[in-house]
């Protein structure tokens, strides 16, 4: 064999070689990262009993995305299972002894859902607490109102396995987990009288950033199995969705089943169980919101 073809061959599989530690490296980097300590202080929200609280925390956990991972009956469910490495389970939230909540405080409740983050500090990887990071106080009171008083279930402990190479974006900062995406210094989001309005549609929208971005420019999903298609751009800007809906009316008629005006199917990835559970108000509050975003080119946050 000619020299040059060896030393070619020998560049390669050094450069395999190579790749391959460096994947092994930075997946360790993953889990050292995961395994951090995350110190964030909250006032606890006081816990609610009462028929109005837990009536608003039913209608938050349909309508949020709390079902399609947690399932209807908060025992937990598979999210993500690719059969390539990547399988994650949502656990069980009911108040079953056995349940991951089952010790939650207060304070335990406010740093899980508006700012990922475990009781004890670790962050939570999965959870996209930033689109609940805006939750008024007692939006946030009410979902755990109601959280706490589901029927115990078995259910299922969480499980997060990520292949090498996401855990290795994820140790580049190129996958972040909610805590780093959220700005744990800001205090909760004062109440918006709910109405047909941009401002209150600019409150529902809070739960759309986790897959669209802070901009909802859409783009690639952070984390995603690599044959999802990426999130939709939601503003005027260049490649919207939004001109396919020529009104209100086109744009909850989506929402509810999951097709544009034409009859076309919009990705199965959106969370069609949770959003055709939005009330007309939130809908459509949310339909003018987007219409009065600035325009962003696709994927540009």
């Amino acid at each position: 064999m000619k020299t040059w073809i060896k030393r070619s061959l020998a560049g390669v599989v050094g450069l395999v070689a190579f790749a391959a530690a460096g994947l092994v490296v930075g997946a360790h980097l993953g889990d050292r990262k995961m395994a951090r300590r995350i110190d964030v202080h909250v006032e606890p929200v006081a816990w609610r009993t009462d028929e109005a609280s837990v009536a608003r925390g039913r209608y938050l956990f349909a309508s949020r995305g709390c079902t399609d991972c947690h399932g209807d009956n908060g025992a937990g469910k598979d999210v993500i299972n690719d059969g390539k490495g990547m399988h994650v389970r949502a656990p069980n939230i009911t108040p079953h002894p056995g349940s991951v909540v089952s010790g939650y405080g207060p304070a335990d409740w406010d740093r899980a859902i508006r700012h990922g983050i475990k009781p004890d500090g670790r962050p939570l990887i999965i959870m996209p607490s930033e689109d609940y990071a805006r939750l008024t106080n007692d939006d946030l009171a009410a979902l755990v109102a109601y959280v706490r008083q589901m029927p115990p279930q078995e259910g299922v402990p969480a499980h997060i396995a990520l292949p090498l190479p996401v855990r290795a974006l994820y140790a580049a900062g190129l996958i972040r987990d909610a805590a780093e995406k959220i700005d744990h210094t800001l205090p909760p989001s004062q109440p918006v009288p709910e109405g047909v309005n941009a401002a209150h549609g600019a409150y529902i929208a809070n739960a759309c950033i986790g897959c669209h971005g802070a901009t909802l420019s859409g783009g690639r999903i952070p984390g995603g199995p690599p044959d999802w298609p990426a999130a939709a751009n939601l503003t005027p800007g260049p490649g919207s969705a939004m001109p396919a809906y020529r009104n209100a009316a086109e744009f909850t008629a989506m929402l509810r089943t999951g097709r544009r005006p034409d009859g076309s199917p919009v990705s199965p990835v959106m969370p069609f169980g949770s959003l055709k559970e939005l009330n007309d108000t939130d809908a459509q509050a949310l339909y003018l919101h987007l219409q009065a975003l600035p325009a962003v080119p696709a994927g540009q946050h």
